[in-house]
């Protein structure tokens, strides 16, 4: 029986309405708030596992909450907002969310995008070896196999590959691989773009139809678990 306690922040009654009705039919626990500030409290007060969040609250922009929220709690944060522009999804991302929908979306994809951050923040901090399919990392020896060979990378390749790997099912923006990987503050992407070719030679069965990292365009990369139903 699932224990997740999600709490949805949207100004939109029928939205909360509706999602509320499709997790609790899944054994979710569902709480919700209609403005930024009584979100912000609940996060306090009730410690939710998951945060549905509305980027165009009345009180408090979306992003703003995230900010906010980021610096006091370390919960998954999935964006639901009608605004479809990359620059917002970038904004939103690149303030500590975790993932972003954008409205309409399927109760389906809801669920699978809430099991994927909830699959990641299962990880510990500690952990030595990451595991997603028949990749596994072992980050004590800084190794990498596929099927249970070897493969070989290069320093950047291989601290670009356990950034992703360490933030599996939730996007990183360009600016975020950037600051991680490199510890710049850039908008040039033709490392990420080189780099990423290069992994995706490396440990992909088909670079072209990769199963591991995935691009999302205009926006960064997705690190990929194999089957995220």
């Amino acid at each position: 029986m699932n224990s997740l306690k999600v709490l949805i922040i949207d100004d939109e009654i029928e939205i909360r309405r509706l999602i509320k009705l499709s997790l609790t039919t899944q054994n979710y626990t569902v709480l919700s708030a209609a403005t930024g500030k009584e979100g912000i409290e609940s996060v306090l007060l009730d410690r939710p596992d998951i945060i549905l969040l509305d980027l165009g609250l009345p009180d408090i922009d979306g992003s703003e909450v995230i900010i906010r929220l980021r610096s006091r709690v370390d919960i998954p944060i999935i964006v639901l907002s009608a605004r479809d522009q990359e620059e917002a999804k970038i904004a939103a991302l690149d303030s500590g969310a975790n993932d972003y929908l954008t409205k309409p979306f399927g109760v389906g994809e809801l669920l699978a995008r809430i099991r994927v951050c909830n699959r990641t923040y299962l990880r510990s901090d500690d952990e030595e070896v990451l595991q997603l399919g028949d990749l596994s990392i072992n980050l004590l020896h800084c190794q990498v196999f596929l099927r249970g060979q070897e493969i070989r990378l290069t320093p950047i390749q291989y601290d670009l590959l356990k950034t992703l790997a360490q933030n599996a099912g939730k996007i990183l923006t360009h600016r975020q691989i950037l600051k991680k990987v490199w510890g710049v503050e850039s908008n040039d992407l033709q490392y990420i773009r080189v780099y990423i070719g290069q992994l995706r030679q490396k440990i992909e069965e088909n670079p072209a139809r990769p199963k591991f990292i995935i691009t999302e365009p205009g926006i960064g990369y997705r690190m990929m678990f194999e089957n995220v139903t």
